[in-house]
């Protein structure tokens, strides 16, 4: 016995009439809020951010709920992931990304050249930076605002 299947014109129709509209980024979110931020959140962040696996920090780098000072600890972080985590997140403070504008690994300094909060400052560095990738990260991005 076979599990294909074989809808029949009208079926598909039917289907296709019967199928939920999509929704919007912001309808979807309006039915399904964030829970509210609570200390108890916070405190695990902190926690999670000492943890040996460089994967763990790197979500707690990845987290829009991550203090401003927790941040300033995860830019100094061995791993480079977890510092490129930290550039790309929005909820970074400027002096963080501004800091990681001069990072040394070029993974990181392309996250800080395309995060859309990046200060002006940084990224007049990045534009001379001594790696082609950022460079050309910082022209595309560019781009990208002159056509928006």
């Amino acid at each position: 016995m076979s599990c294909i299947r074989f809808n029949t014109p009208a079926q598909r129709e039917a289907m296709r009439r019967a199928a939920p509209a999509m929704l919007t980024a912001q309808e979807a979110a309006s039915l399904h809020p964030m829970p509210p931020v609570t200390e108890s959140k916070i405190r695990r962040l902190r926690i999670l951010a000492q943890d040996a696996n460089p994967k763990i920090r790197e979500s707690v780098a990845s987290s829009y709920n991550t203090p401003p000072d927790l941040f300033e600890v995860l830019a100094h972080d061995p791993a480079d992931g977890v510092r490129a985590c930290v550039a790309r997140n929005e909820a970074t403070p400027c002096d963080v990304l501004r800091e990681l504008a001069g990072d040394a690994s070029e993974l990181v300094r392309g996250w800080v050249a395309v995060n859309y909060f990046v200060p002006d400052d940084a990224m007049a560095r990045l534009a001379d930076d001594e790696s082609a990738t950022v460079r050309s990260l910082v022209k595309w991005k560019a781009s990208l605002a002159q056509t928006a």
